[in-house]
């Protein structure tokens, strides 16, 4: 049964005019949006598939000129504003998603693990919250090796394993550019420290192997390659009956600019034009099969449905 409801949604003519949007917008009311946070998760149901949003934090990154490779600092602040956020910084969240299939738990993505911003390091709480015990997680899927995706794998210290008894699946393409040392060579120095700590940990785990490709992962589970965001990014497809939800990973980052603007380039993307075909790709297909999507950077809650705006996008985020 699913957790769903749009009875606090706002359908507002005059923000989506604001918004530059064809039609009305369906927005969650401040309040309503600060009291999923503070819960920390949000349940809804794919079909038959129980999902959990978990909210790990908010980075508040400080406004730089050079976030967005094609768009001034003002265009980057007006966007922000259009959608309702503060324009004093860039309010990045960490949202990671649970799914309940078939007798097992998988979680995808694992947060920054406390070790990225002072006002994120939630996921291990509110999993707790969620009614999910972190022993019970059968099977972890990676999206990609950025720190806020993968730090939540590993004790700050000592590299221990958090979840030492789930099986984790990395992206092959990932995992080659991350341990080749052409690449190390290349790297900023700012970036060395994530090649060594991956090097420390990933190629002596066990539990951990490498997929490839668009194959299923976990029954009803398939990898979707979206790379540009880095070498490896993938995306993940999960279906029950004639339900859908792409779990997008970093496809896009906030939606009131990258969703709103699919061709702005985030400083973040390794390949930005390969990053902004797979984006734009990936959205018709949400927005032509009607499925729900979860992207880690959308905000809390991080599901919802996608619906084609001019030449952008709109992301409707669920409510309930």
């Amino acid at each position: 049964m699913s957790d769903i409801s749009r009875r606090d949604l706002v359908v507002s003519a005059a923000g989506a005019a604001v918004l530059g949007l064809s039609g009305p917008l369906a927005v969650i009311p401040h309040a309503n949006a600060q009291t999923k946070m503070s819960q920390g998760f949000f349940k809804y149901s794919i079909g038959d598939v129980k999902c959990t949003a978990l909210y790990d934090g908010i980075w508040k990154k400080k406004h730089d000129d050079k976030f967005i490779r094609n768009a001034s600092l003002d265009e980057t602040k007006e966007a922000l504003k259009a959608g309702g956020l503060t324009t004093e910084f860039v309010p990045i969240e960490f949202s990671q998603t649970v799914i309940e299939a078939g007798g097992k738990t998988i979680l995808i993505d694992t947060g920054t693990g406390g070790q990225l911003a002072p006002t994120a390091g939630k996921m291990m709480a509110n999993l707790a919250a969620a009614g999910i015990d972190a022993k019970k997680i059968d099977t972890i899927l990676i999206s990609h090796f950025h720190p806020d995706h993968i730090f939540g794998l590993m004790a700050k210290d000592t590299n221990e394993q958090i979840f030492p008894d789930a099986e984790i699946l990395v992206p092959e393409a990932e995992y080659k550019f991350w341990t080749d040392p052409a690449t190390f060579a290349a790297l900023p120095e700012r970036r060395k420290g994530l090649f060594k700590r991956i090097g420390a940990t990933f190629p002596n785990w066990k539990n951990l192997s490498q997929f490839s490709g668009e194959k299923e992962l976990v029954a009803g589970i398939h990898s979707l390659p979206v790379h540009g965001h880095t070498p490896g990014h993938t995306a993940f497809h999960i279906s029950s009956g004639d339900k859908q939800l792409i779990v997008m990973g970093d496809t896009a980052n906030l939606p009131a600019l990258f969703v709103k603007h699919p061709g702005w380039h985030a400083v973040f993307d390794n390949d930005p034009q390969l990053a902004q075909t797979n984006r734009v790709k990936l959205f018709d297909r949400a927005v032509a099969d009607g499925a729900v999507i979860a992207g880690y950077h959308f905000g809390f809650p991080n599901a919802g449905t996608m619906a084609k705006d001019g030449k952008g996008f709109a992301f409707n985020a669920y409510s309930g």
